[in-house]
């Protein structure tokens, strides 16, 4: 058993583990589904223009989630510690490539999210509320620069959270037991009100007529064109139509970065990963198949805005609809942001023991949680949220993410090698074979994004090269104070 000693401040030196295997499980599921499933089908059915492509999108995306997934619960059984991704990355090619994950973290991919699902909800709410929406401008400026109230509605949420998430472990996990729920079984009964009773036949039949028939669905003016695809031209287009349904099953990874509050971390991490990535994956196929029900393909690539629920909701509850998807996404991004903020202050923690962040981030309060690093992160995030600049960040920053999730699970392979002697509780599900044909998934699509998305590529590296020189900082700092 961990031991759990406070020193003279207050503070305690050790993370209690109190989490369980269905908290762990909540918060996989609570993290992933944020706002993206409400809106992505929209931009994948303008890409591949049909009913069996957009189910397929879906499900090799959910295939390659479930594959990560599997792989990493051999690491979360050898390193059963705070820090997940970092720690993996650091112990299997040293502590440079941990930092320029770590460094990407923070700068953009755990705060961006936390930006864009904060300020999310205040969109959302301004459907509720008009004054609350992010029409109205507290401050403008003639560059383009403003600030919206949604935008100060999104920072206000995140400073709830951070500050409900320093009161201890427990406090997080029960917003996440709760909001968590409620977003399943919302998702779970607009899914099934989409099937039992909205009544056109027409609609579902003339889908799947020509379900393979690839196409590129664009609008001029108020004209829909339709144009079809090439074999060629179909793959490029899948792999780029996969980049917001992969985003939208992101995050899958944070009961990783709080392995150090979760009982049998050997078990439950692997467990977690496997039952949170399996139940998101059948809520969003089943979400676009009730899609389908309502609306033709050519709807939901040119739903109002790209809320695609919202435009089904409208279909079967009427007027009432665009309300009560603004409620649901409300709960949902809600609850992905308490996950988020949760799990991402335990990664600054971990890097700064290795002397890699903030030293004052490396302490935890007298309830055993970051509130030094909670804090940190929730002013970055902030930041974020008034710049306006997350959204951009974040589409800079798909092609890295992925990089670094083909380095994690090649991690795997490596430590087989160098380190065959570590205990390993749970080795990878259908090694070497999974973890293989992820690396070999997700290179491919690296590769048609750096060649099809050339900019947003090249900005999201350059975004982590920009970590290099802050790495030898710090270790040239570190050096110092050793001497």
């Amino acid at each position: 058993m961990e031991n759990n000693t406070a020193n003279n401040s207050g503070s305690t030196t050790s993370f209690q583990r109190s989490l369980t295997l269905l908290d762990g499980s909540l918060l996989v599921i609570g993290s992933m589904i944020g706002s993206g499933i409400f809106i992505v089908s929209a931009g994948i059915a303008q890409a591949v223009g049909s009913s069996g492509w957009l189910i397929t999108v879906w499900l090799i995306s959910g295939f390659i989630t479930l594959t990560a997934a599997l792989s990493y619960g051999e690491l979360s059984g050898m390193y059963p510690q705070a820090g997940g991704q970092y720690v993996y990355l650091r112990e299997a090619f040293g502590k440079f490539y941990g930092f320029l994950y770590g460094w990407s973290f923070f700068a953009v991919i755990q705060t961006g999210t936390i930006a864009a699902v904060g300020v999310a909800f205040g969109k959302f709410l301004g459907y509720l509320i008009p004054e609350l929406g992010d029409d109205h401008l507290l401050m403008g400026t003639a560059h383009g620069f403003h600030i919206s109230v949604a935008q100060v509605v999104g920072i206000g949420t995140i400073i709830f959270l951070t500050f409900l998430n320093t009161l201890g472990v427990k406090s997080g996990k029960w917003i996440q037991f709760f909001f968590t729920f409620a977003k399943i079984a919302a998702m779970a009964g607009l899914i099934i009100f989409g099937f039992l009773f909205f009544k056109d036949h027409g609609i579902w039949s003339g889908n799947w007529q020509d379900m393979w028939a690839a196409k590129s669905i664009g609008k001029s003016d108020t004209v829909i064109t339709h144009e079809s695809l090439s074999a060629g031209a179909l793959v490029v287009a899948m792999c780029g139509a996969m980049v917001g349904a992969l985003f939208s099953s992101d995050a899958w990874n944070s009961v990783t970065f709080i392995a150090g509050e979760i009982k049998r971390p050997e078990r439950n991490i692997g467990l977690s990963l496997f039952i949170g990535t399996f139940v998101v994956t059948l809520l969003y196929v089943s979400m676009n198949f009730m899609y389908l029900n309502v609306m033709s393909v050519s709807d939901i690539a040119h739903a109002p805005n790209e809320r695609v629920a919202t435009a089904a909701a409208l279909k079967i509850f009427g007027s009432n609809g665009a309300k009560i998807i603004a409620l649901l996404i409300m709960v949902s991004t809600f609850g992905c942001n308490n996950g988020l903020i949760l799990s991402g202050a335990r990664v600054y923690y971990t890097m700064a023991k290795d002397s890699l962040f903030l030293r004052t981030a490396g302490t935890l309060n007298g309830k055993g949680v970051p509130a030094k690093a909670l804090w940190m992160q929730c002013i970055w995030a902030s930041g974020l949220c008034l710049s306006g600049q997350y959204g951009s960040l974040l589409d800079y920053i798909v092609f890295t993410v992925l990089l670094f999730y083909i380095l994690t699970i090649a991690g795997i392979i490596k430590l087989r090698k160098t380190q065959p002697d570590i205990p390993r509780p749970y080795k990878a599900f259908g090694y070497p074979v999974i973890p293989v044909i992820y690396i070999l998934l997700a290179s491919f699509i690296c590769i048609i994004l750096l060649f099809t998305q050339t900019l947003y590529s090249g900005l999201g590296l350059a975004i982590v090269l920009t970590g290099i020189p802050i790495y030898y900082a710090t270790q040239k700092n570190s050096t110092h104070t050793n001497e």
